[in-house]
C-alpha cells in the first residue's frame, strides 16, 4: 500500500508537474479581466474569465512596471505565462510573463450601456438624494446572513448606536438568482417594517460577484424605496449601478454603517450642550420671573389698602393732634372769658358790698328793708353782714 502524502508534499508534486509540462509553459490565453487587485508590493492579482470559465492570474511589479498601463476589470486582454500552482492554497493560477490589451469586455460594456441609459433617465440625479436621518431609531440590513458584510455592519452599529433597532431582510448577493431576490428584500423591508434607513451591502469580489448589484431590476428598486438608501458594495475601488442609484455610496460594508450611525460620543456632547442650554436658559427664566415678581409686589404693596389704612390712620392722629391743640386754646379763650365775667359778677355782688361795711336788713320773712317806714319800734329784724348775719330789734 503505498504511503500516505501531506498536502504539502501532493500540492508540490502537482506545481512541478505542472511546471514541466512545456504545454502549458509560454502559453496565451485570452479572456477578460476580473476582480482586479494593485497592492501596495506593486504585483497586480486578477482574474481572467470567459463566458463559461475563469483562472486565476498573478503579475510580478517588475513586468508590471514595463506594461506602461494598468487594468480595469471588464479590459478584454491576451495573457502570456506558465501555469502553475500556488501551494499555500492549491490553487492553481497563470503566472503572467506579458499581456496586450483588447479592448473592453462585454460585461463592462454592458454596464457602461445600463449606466448610460438609467443616467439618461434622471435616476443618478443629485436633486433625488435624499439626506440620511441623523438619529434613526430603524436601520434596515439588506444582504447575505451568512456573509462577512453583515457581522461587519452588526459590529459598526454597535459599537457606535446600540439603541437603534436593526432589522434584516436576508437575500443572497451573488448569483444569477441574486437581483430578484434583492428586490423582493427590499420591498418586504419597505412595507413592513418601515424602517428610517435602509443599507444594501455584501463584502469585494470580482465583477461577476457584484453583478447582481448591475442589474436593472435592483438599480429601479432602489430608486422606488421611500426612505434613503446607503449603497456598502464592495471594496473602495469598486462601483455598481447601486452605488449610483443609492442616495448615498459608502466604499465597503463597515463603513455604510458609520454614516448611518450617529456616534454615542457625539450624542453624549449633544446631550451635555442641550442640558447647559436649558440650565441656561431656565435660570434666565427664574430671574426674570423673580424680577417680575418683585415689580408686581411693589405694584401691589402701593395699591394695598394697608398702606392707605395706615395713611388715614396717621391722617386721624394728626386731627386729633391738631383738635387737642384746638380744644386747649379754647379752653384757655373760655376760661379767660368766664374770669371776666366772674370779676365783672363780683363786682356788683351784694357780698361785694357787704364787704366794704354795708349790710342788709331783712324783715323776718326775708323782705329786705329799703325804707325806715318799712318797720317800727320793738321789730325783730335781721341783719347780713359780710361774714353772717345776726339778728336784732327796732328800738326807735
Amino acid at each position: 500500500m503505498a504511503e500516505a502524502w501531506s498536502v504539502s508534499e501532493l500540492n508540490r508534486y502537482v506545481r512541478q508537474s505542472l511546471e514541466k509540462d512545456f504545454r502549458l509553459q509560454g502559453v496565451r490565453v485570452n479572456g477578460e479581466i476580473s476582480g482586479f487587485r494593485a497592492y501596495p508590493s506593486g504585483h497586480w492579482y486578477f482574474t481572467l474569465k470567459d463566458d463559461a470559465a475563469q483562472v486565476s492570474c498573478v503579475l510580478w511589479r517588475n513586468r508590471a512596471e514595463k506594461l506602461g498601463f494598468t487594468l480595469r476589470d471588464g479590459d478584454a486582454v491576451e495573457a502570456q505565462g506558465n501555469v502553475t500552482l500556488y501551494e499555500t492554497r492549491g490553487q492553481y493560477q497563470l503566472d503572467v510573463a506579458w499581456l496586450e490589451r483588447g479592448g473592453e469586455g462585454e460585461l463592462y460594456r454592458e454596464f457602461v450601456r445600463l449606466k448610460a441609459r438609467l443616467e439618461a433617465e434622471g435616476l443618478f440625479a443629485p436633486e433625488r438624494k435624499r439626506p440620511l436621518p441623523e438619529w434613526p431609531r430603524t436601520i434596515g440590513l439588506v444582504t447575505s446572513p451568512a456573509g462577512a458584510a453583515l457581522r461587519d455592519l452588526l459590529n459598526v452599529i454597535r459599537r457606535r448606536f446600540p439603541m437603534a433597532d436593526v432589522i434584516l431582510s436576508p437575500t443572497p448577493v451573488q448569483g444569477d438568482d441574486a437581483p430578484p431576490q434583492i428586490v423582493a428584500a427590499l420591498h418586504a423591508l419597505a412595507e413592513s417594517a418601515r424602517p428610517d434607513v435602509i443599507i444594501v451591502a455584501r463584502g469585494g469580489g470580482s465583477l461577476e460577484d457584484l453583478w447582481a448589484f448591475n442589474d436593472e431590476r435592483v438599480a429601479r428598486a432602489l430608486a422606488a424605496m421611500p426612505v434613503p438608501v446607503v449603497s456598502g458594495v464592495g471594496h473602495e475601488t469598486d462601483f455598481t449601478i447601486a452605488d449610483f442609484v443609492a442616495d448615498v455610496r459608502a466604499p465597503t460594508p463597515s463603513a455604510a454603517a458609520e454614516l448611518v450611525t450617529p456616534s454615542r460620543d457625539q450624542l453624549r456632547n449633544q446631550v451635555n450642550a442641550l442640558a447647559a442650554q436649558m440650565a441656561e436658559a431656565l435660570s434666565s427664566a427664574l430671574h426674570d420671573k423673580r424680577t417680575s415678581l418683585r415689580e408686581q409686589s411693589a405694584q401691589l404693596k402701593a395699591l394695598s389698602p394697608q398702606a392707605r389704612l395706615a395713611n388715614a390712620r396717621q391722617h386721624v392722629d394728626d386731627l386729633l393732634a391738631r383738635a387737642a391743640v384746638a380744644m386747649t386754646h379754647r379752653l384757655a379763650l373760655e376760661r379767660e372769658r368766664w374770669n371776666g365775667l366772674a370779676q365783672a359778677l363780683n363786682g356788683v355782688s351784694p357780698l361785694a358790698v357787704l364787704s366794704r361795711g354795708y349790710a342788709i336788713v331783712t324783715q323776718p320773712d326775708g323782705t329786705v328793708v329799703r325804707k325806715a317806714s318799712e318797720v317800727k319800734s320793738g321789730d325783730p329784724l335781721r341783719v347780713r353782714v359780710s361774714e353772717g348775719e345776726f339778728g336784732v330789734q327796732v328800738s326807735e
